[in-house]
């Protein structure tokens, strides 16, 4: 068994009579999160490492992208940010008399990997299979809404072009270039159910389909839901054309940065995002994901 050589910085810490809040979640979710399961999501799709250089560790990388997703890092930002925080490299479980931290260029190729093969849509429905199998998610009632994702509309790049796959919307009077983040909340339990991504020019109502279950009741939505229950697709259908819908006039809109290029890379980001605010709602609430009867 190989023993950790301790260096000042750790003894210290270990001396310190108060923990951060950061260190307290980090310390939370690392206790939370099926690591097993998630790094075999991401082991097809993962280098060998028999050709070219040495790869570093799936866990160590899913590590970083976590920390990049949930404090809004860039790629040299995480990087920068696991040398300077403690908390961030005894969550990352870099000892630096053996390794270094994955370089900015490391976590880029390893975010597109997730992109590509649509990891993070693998994670959430992972979780919501979970939180279903543990008797956390109540059914019967849905919450919608949708969120404008801002994305910058200058042409000063290499291109000389705006997204392609964002659009223009106006809300209010104001204008907005982006896309949305389209979710479902399980009324219940506050728990995300589902989320999709659009353009922020497609109507929230064009999605409502998408976000609610063949076993809701009542689905609640705001002024972006006019006539949902009017809609071809819940009416032709037996189960959705049941539903009760109780829309507010009161309109919502929330409108926050955009990270990425193209709407499916920004999902993996808010796939992933989601379903470790669910996993946060879980400690909170001091839940077990334990299968009922497990």
């Amino acid at each position: 068994m190989k023993i950790k050589q301790l260096t000042l910085t750790d003894i210290e810490h270990a001396g310190r009579k108060k923990t951060t809040r950061r260190e307290d979640f980090l310390t939370s979710m690392d206790a939370i999160i099926p690591w097993e399961t998630w790094i075999e999501m991401i082991r097809p799709h993962y280098p060998s490492g028999k050709r070219g250089r040495p790869v570093r560790g799936i866990e160590t990388m899913l590590r970083m992208y976590l920390l990049q997703v949930w404090f809004n890092l860039s790629d040299v930002g995480v990087e920068d940010a696991i040398y300077d925080s403690y908390a961030m490299r005894t969550f990352m479980r870099i000892d630096f008399y053996n390794e270094q931290v994955p370089d900015a260029t490391t976590l880029l190729k390893f975010r597109h990997l997730l992109e590509e093969h649509k990891i993070g849509e693998q994670i959430f429905a992972d979780l919501k299979n979970r939180l279903d199998n543990a008797g956390l998610l109540m059914h019967g009632g849905t919450v919608v809404d949708a969120t404008i994702i801002h994305a910058p509309g200058s042409t000063k790049n290499a291109k000389g072009k705006r997204d392609e796959e964002m659009h223009q919307v106006k809300k209010g009077n104001q204008w907005y270039f982006g896309m949305k983040v389209h979710v479902g909340v399980d009324a219940g339990s506050g728990y995300v159910h589902t989320i999709t991504g659009t353009a922020a020019n497609e109507h929230d109502s064009q999605q409502i389909s998408a976000l609610i279950r063949r076993d809701d009741e009542v689905v609640y939505g705001d002024s972006g839901y006019p006539g949902a229950a009017e809609q071809e697709k819940i009416k032709t259908d037996k189960e959705f054309s049941k539903i009760e819908f109780r829309i507010n006039k009161k309109p919502s809109c929330l409108k926050i940065k955009d990270c990425y290029k193209g709407i499916g890379k920004n999902m993996n980001r808010f796939n992933i995002l989601f379903a470790c605010a669910n996993l946060v709602m879980c400690l909170r609430a001091n839940c077990s994901l334990a299968p009922i009867g497990g």
